[in-house]
């Protein structure tokens, strides 16, 4: 029996269009673009000048093709300070730390905790295009190596920083910027709404929820003696 092993080969491509450009000879020369259909054998037919809609299509293809072959994780200029680690390859992976500041912060109502803004302490991520990890850290200093982790005070977090996204739709493009790839990590971590504890997993000393009741709405700044250490470095999430 002869099996269809067709789908096994790759997309084939064939030929839809074909552009033609012609010039005068001279200092002054002049250019003009015409355009060909394609018939079922390939050859050129329907001679024609190209249309706006066709040169739209044509630029659109072409600024596609640009987008793709950017380089992925690649700075868009001088690469800022709260960039700690990069590596491009495969999934790719970002190391960055974050001080801390004031955010807009979503709760589940089961948890009866008010939507609002409220001051985080300084964090330390870690991501590739598929997951995210989350510590808390005790200043705002650049951290290093041997700077110490805490777990991050948050809901929807596991004891070893893994984040549960939930029914976060994650889509990390892949000509992402390193600051288009930090942007969009922490825009899905406090864009969703924090619902549960993971696996009983306590993230504070004391109570979460009345943790983040106090601090919600108000101008107190977060409390750091509240944090729990994580018996782990940074050093221990560079790959």
């Amino acid at each position: 029996m002869m099996n269809d092993i067709t789908n096994s080969f790759a997309a084939l491509y064939h030929p839809v269009s074909a552009l033609v450009v012609y010039q005068t000879k001279g200092t002054g020369s002049d250019t003009y673009v015409e355009h060909f259909d394609m018939d079922s054998n390939g050859n050129p037919v329907n001679a024609h000048p190209l249309t706006v809609r066709e040169a739209n299509i044509l630029a659109k293809a072409l600024n596609t093709g640009k987008e793709k072959r950017k380089a992925f994780l690649k700075p868009e200029g001088i690469l800022a300070t709260n960039i700690l680690h990069i590596n491009p390859e495969e999934n790719g992976s970002v190391l960055w730390y974050s001080k801390s500041k004031k955010i807009k912060m979503f709760f589940t109502e089961s948890l009866e905790i008010p939507n609002g803004i409220a001051e985080i302490p300084a964090l330390l991520w870690y991501a590739d295009r598929n997951k995210l990890i989350v510590f808390a850290l005790l200043s705002d200093r650049r951290p290093t190596e041997k700077t110490k982790l805490y777990y991050a005070p948050f809901f929807n977090v596991y004891e070893n920083g893994n984040v549960c996204m939930g029914t976060v739709s994650v889509n990390i493009k892949s000509s992402a910027s390193v600051e288009e790839f930090t942007a969009a990590w922490e825009s899905y971590f406090f864009d969703s709404y924090f619902s549960h504890l993971m696996q009983n997993h306590n993230p504070v000393k004391g109570n979460c929820v009345s943790l983040w009741k106090e601090l919600i709405c108000t101008e107190k700044t977060f409390p750091k003696e509240v944090l729990k250490k994580a018996n782990r470095t940074l050093k221990n999430l560079l790959p």
